[in-house]
């Protein structure tokens, strides 16, 4: 396996997570402002994760800076636990008293898949991005 092969460019890596981030941006603010979905609590919450990653990914990509990682990494990986949460409560259909939308309601599908399943898809994507970036290979 030849060298090009071998080892992925970690701008081009980081310029992926930037293009998934900015699509989750974009698809939210579409959902919300586009088709009048409100968004519920967990939601707001995924979405301060998710907005900043845009520009922070952004600049790391244009500036070819892989320790992005340590500014990346806390914004992700929080946004893991709480889409997979989210999503664990739409599937277990288990109530949830977080403001006036309700965090277990389904309220529009992509594919088949919930919002909060394509908010837990794009942060899986962009810390395996980041973290594959980060990887020094030899």
């Amino acid at each position: 396996m030849s060298e090009r092969h071998a080892r992925f460019d970690p701008a081009a890596l980081l310029a992926v997570g930037t293009l998934v981030a900015l699509v989750a941006t974009a698809g939210s603010l579409y959902l919300s402002l586009g088709l009048g979905l409100v968004p519920c609590e967990l939601c707001w919450y995924q979405r301060i994760l998710m907005y900043p990653l845009v520009v922070v990914l952004g600049v790391a990509a244009v500036e070819n800076r892989p320790g992005v990682v340590r500014t990346a990494l806390p914004l992700a990986v929080p946004g893991v636990a709480i889409a997979a949460y989210h999503s664990w409560l739409q599937v277990s259909q288990t109530t949830c008293g977080l403001g006036a939308v309700s965090c277990a309601q389904i309220q529009y599908r992509v594919f088949g898949l919930t919002v909060p399943n394509l908010s837990l898809t794009a942060f899986l994507l962009v810390t395996g991005l980041v973290v594959a970036a980060s990887v020094k290979r030899s």
